[in-house]
């Protein structure tokens, strides 16, 4: 029998750590994996007892990109009859945080996906490129937007016009990832970060990550409004009041997500 494509396993209390699990391809990103990690990420969204998400390629490799077999035959209107827009909108979609632990490879739709969290913990071994020029492509999941609005336009265009790739080193000097780490440490310390998270009001997370994602894209004045508008409506909430009473009484707070 086969091994599944995804594998997600709970870890602690709250935590799902996702493994993309196609090793012999370097995790290579077909249609079949990814449509699984779509329908994963649309579960986990709706899994009262998932906080946060650890998304892993495992220890030696993140996801050296899409599965070039798959274009050597592939046309436009197929391409655009796939709507593979829908695998990546369940991970931006999802409301819980996300911790990608990148080892190794993370190439054009890997680098992709690992944008796609919130926050990216890299070992050291850690390589990130957009090389679809290299094939005569471009990236088509979010590398000339995503990339550009994480580290700005010249970096961006060096990495996506060149195809080459930057350790994980560069990757943290340009602003791409949280942090980096021993490559042993990598998926632990995200798992970490996950567990911390998931102690936190999931109600103000959601909120945090709604008004971040929307505003980086809006004018000043009408991001700064919707921050306080967000602000003002988790004052509403069972969770601030919680949090304000365990704080001022010294003990950890019990959050309920309402």
């Amino acid at each position: 029998m086969e091994e599944p494509l995804i594998i997600c396993e709970k870890k602690g209390e709250g935590v799902s750590v996702v493994r993309l699990n196609r090793p012999k391809v370097r995790n290579a990103l077909n249609s079949e994996l990814r449509q699984q990690m779509a329908d994963l990420f649309i579960q986990l969204n709706d899994d009262p007892q998932t906080k946060a998400i650890v998304l892993t390629g495992g220890d030696k490799v993140f996801a050296a990109g899409a599965d070039i077999n798959d274009f050597l035959t592939t046309s436009t209107v197929d391409m655009y009859l796939r709507h593979s827009e829908r695998y990546w909108n369940a991970i931006t979609n999802c409301r819980k945080p996300i911790i990608a632990a990148v080892n190794g490879y993370a190439l054009g739709g890997g680098c992709e996906l690992a944008m796609h969290a919130d926050i990216i913990i890299a070992g050291k071994s850690a390589k990130f490129g957009q090389p679809e020029i290299k094939i005569g492509l471009m990236p088509g999941a979010g590398g000339t937007q995503r990339l550009f609005r994480a580290v700005g336009k010249h970096k961006a265009m060096k990495m996506v016009l060149t195809g080459d790739m930057i350790s994980a080193d560069e990757a943290d000097t340009m602003g791409l990832v949280s942090e980096v780490v021993e490559d042993e440490a990598t998926i632990t310390r995200a798992i970490e970060i996950a567990e911390q998270l998931s102690h936190y009001s999931p109600i103000a997370l959601a909120q945090i990550k709604e008004v971040a994602n929307l505003g980086v894209d809006m004018p000043l004045e009408g991001a700064l409004a919707l921050e306080r508008k967000a602000f003002q409506i988790l004052f509403n909430t069972h969770d601030q009041k919680e949090g304000a009473k365990a704080f001022l009484e010294k003990r950890p707070a019990e959050y309920k997500g309402h």
